[in-house]
């Protein structure tokens, strides 16, 4: 089998991304520069002036609404972490520290979190924040009539084991879990606490037009596939934001957004490709900024019944047939090649260093992808091909992700396994699909990691039925130890355990494990801001460089 032919593509598929940049980035002449761009309105500012007071972020898709409940990928948690407070903060570093909560207590058995608002704090349409709202902003997503599936009633409270909220005082919510959970506080850190005055006057459709938040801005406007535009809200004294205004703006194509930065008419841009570091970096106007990330970018094996009437969707029930795919992708070239960047692949979905230290990675090996997928029973018709599956992904959401999927396609065809790639729209098409798991049977994701905790990592496959248990795998042997795992405090006990189910995971994996996704960000020159690990992008500590 030629093999080799593919690391050739892949350098094809370089070279023309290349040339595609160094259109894109050319010079514009005077008619394209009067046709494109305009000077700031009244009461605007643009934003490479001097006296700036908006920052201008463009993200590579758009909100899909503005339900708090509702949030779905991190390019939404970005916007709304800036309208809404949580009770606990995750920072940088992966500490978990006070926000609008000023301390909380636990009870003995570990099954109660008693948390106490700091004093003062108020909702954007000036009514206080109190502990009716905490409890009111979980019952609310818990609710099975509102419907909700995005973050926090598809994960959160899954994984959380919610069972109920209750009042304690003015400034006292209780949140009552049904067993002890290692990940307890990291959870409650993610949900957005929202203001029950107006939620409960409102219907879900207005709701999801008109924020009222709790945070250290407040929303202004949202254009659909356009931008979101935020102030600061001056009664939030938890944090001291430099910048009277964000701006969220929506720039698909990665070209649009170098360009943009280029000409100064955005401060920072998320997921620059490689092929663009140089012409930013030699742009005297902005820089690249790069990070290692946390996000485990996969190919899941959905196993859904809906799949049964396909050849490729029975051939991946096979754990055999999952375990010989592994050794067919070539991962290391995919990330030099495509990326820039020298990447580890992922033994588990784990981030090290809490992984499970005595599993390697599969390495790229397709004559023994060959022989695995002859022993379970897949040989080679007279036509070469094996079975043919369909692989989704959506497009614009992950580092050089169209490039990646084809790339990924094209090493599973060459093992005889036909693919048929489909690249959908990201908010449209693929993230409603994903929801009701209904992508697939092979599909392309990158689920949200953390430096801080191997079981919160752990969590999408915290339940068989679970929202983000989007490949309904069904291990037996993983989920009868997800209980013991999440009442078990002791910390070498948890580590033994985590250890052992992530070896079920590798030799019966339900994903096909890629790689930690490297996050690169351009920077204006104008701007100082560093970007974190974990995909959050969070603002309020920008300032302007004068």
């Amino acid at each position: 089998m030629h093999y080799l032919a593919r690391r050739n593509w892949l350098v094809v598929c370089a070279l023309i991304a290349l040339l595609a940049l160094m259109a894109g980035c050319a010079a514009p002449t005077a008619s394209d520069t009067s046709s494109e761009t305009s000077a700031p309105t009244d009461g605007e500012t643009s934003a490479d002036s001097s006296d700036a007071t908006r920052l201008i972020i463009a993200q590579t898709v758009d909100l899909e609404g503005l339900e708090p409940s509702e949030v779905n990928s991190r390019a939404e948690s970005n916007v709304f972490a800036h309208m809404y407070g949580t009770l606990y903060e995750i920072t940088d570093s992966g500490a978990i520290e006070p926000y609008l909560a000023q301390a909380y207590q636990v009870s003995e058995d570990g099954t109660e979190y008693t948390f106490t608002l700091n004093e003062g704090l108020t909702c954007h349409d000036g009514e206080p924040l109190t502990a009716e709202d905490v409890v009111y902003t979980f019952q609310r997503a818990a609710d099975p009539e509102n419907g909700f599936t995005g973050n926090t009633a598809g994960f959160v409270l899954d994984a959380l084991g919610y069972a109920d909220a209750r009042v304690d005082g003015d400034l006292d919510a209780t949140i009552v879990i049904n067993a002890y959970s290692p990940i307890a506080l990291g959870l409650i850190s993610e949900v957005y606490i929202h203001c029950k005055d107006y939620y409960e006057s409102v219907s879900l459709e207005d709701a999801a037009q008109n924020p009222v938040g709790s945070g250290p801005y407040k929303f202004v406007e949202w254009v659909k596939d356009d931008y979101t535009l935020l102030e600061k809200w001056d009664e939030f004294t938890l944090r001291d934001a430099t910048y009277d205004e964000l701006e969220w703006r929506v720039i698909p194509e990665a070209s649009t957004r170098t360009a943009e930065l280029i000409a100064g008419n955005v401060d920072i841009i998320t997921n620059v490709p490689p092929d663009q570091h140089t012409a930013i970096n030699n742009s005297d106007a902005a820089t690249v900024a790069g990070v290692a990330g946390t996000r485990r970018m996969y190919v899941g094996f959905n196993q859904r019944d809906i799949f049964d009437d396909t050849e490729g969707g029975l051939a991946i029930k096979d754990p055999a047939v999952r375990v010989a795919l592994q050794y067919a992708v070539d991962v290391p070239t995919i990330c030099q090649t495509l990326l820039a960047f020298d990447c580890e692949r992922a033994s588990s979905m784990v981030n090290p260093p809490n992984d499970n230290p005595n599993l390697e990675p599969y390495p790229y090996d397709p004559e023994m992808a060959e022989q695995l997928l002859d022993e379970a029973g897949y040989p080679r018709g007279d036509d070469g091909v094996r079975f043919d599956i369909t692989f989704q992904a959506g497009r614009g959401r992950y580092l050089n992700d169209e490039a990646v999927v084809l790339a990924i396609g094209q090493y599973l065809t060459d093992v005889g396994v036909n693919t048929n790639v489909e690249i959908l729209d990201w908010s449209s098409e693929f993230v409603p699909a994903l929801r009701q798991h209904d992508v697939g049977p092979l599909y392309f994701v990158g689920t949200g990691g953390s430096t801080w905790s191997a079981v919160y990592d752990m969590a999408d496959l915290s339940e068989p039925t679970g929202a983000t248990n989007y490949t309904e795998w069904q291990n037996p042997e993983w989920f009868s130890r997800w209980a013991q795992l999440s009442e078990t405090q002791d910390a070498d006990g948890q580590k033994a355990l985590v250890d052992e189910m992530l070896e079920i995971f590798y030799n019966d994996p339900p994903w096909l494990l890629l790689y930690f996704q490297p996050d690169f960000y351009g920077v204006s020159d104008g701007v100082d801001w560093t970007p974190r690990r974990d995909e959050q992008i969070n603002v309020v500590p920008a300032k302007p460089i004068n």
